[in-house]
């Protein structure tokens, strides 16, 4: 079945509604989170720009979105860039299981009640958040962006 062309446009226009009006919103308050060692996290990071990857154990691009980021991770920390993957709503022995499994490096935190991803206004998984270093969100994309330097930057 054909949806009509106004139905299209509306919805182009949402999607680049919400992008254009989320990127340019700064967060006051910061967000603790735990790390798998019973350790605390402010994010934003101050003074460094950040990249917040949302994911879950279940989900299969969240997987493949972990790998990419595994690999990029080094490389940003010697830039500069805080990395963190935010692993939204699970247990913590069970995302310790899943990244022993997976061989990652990447810091992981955990939000169990999901109130950095209410904060941020996830609406699924995997979704990066990319902050500058004055904490604003410059970017809201679920596959890491290739650009990341340039995003940073703004």
């Amino acid at each position: 079945m054909r949806r009509p062309a106004g139905c299209k446009l509306f919805f182009a226009a949402v999607t680049l509604f919400l992008a254009v009006g989320f990127a340019g919103q700064v967060f006051a308050d910061d967000i603790i989170l735990n790390d798998l060692q019973s350790g605390s996290v402010n994010i934003p990071v101050a003074g460094k720009p950040c990249v917040l990857l949302f994911w879950t154990t279940w989900c299969p691009y969240c997987r493949s979105e972990l790998k990419a980021l595994n690999k990029l991770y080094p490389g940003m920390e010697k830039e500069g860039v805080a990395v963190f993957a935010v692993n939204v709503g699970e247990a913590g022995q069970k995302v310790e299981r899943f990244l022993k499994s997976q061989a990652l490096e990447l810091k992981v935190l955990l939000d169990k009640k999901g109130k950095a991803a209410d904060n941020y206004e996830v609406m699924g998984v995997p979704t990066y958040i990319l902050l500058n270093k004055s904490g604003k969100v410059v970017s809201v994309e679920h596959s890491f962006p290739e650009d990341y330097k340039s995003i940073l930057s703004e």
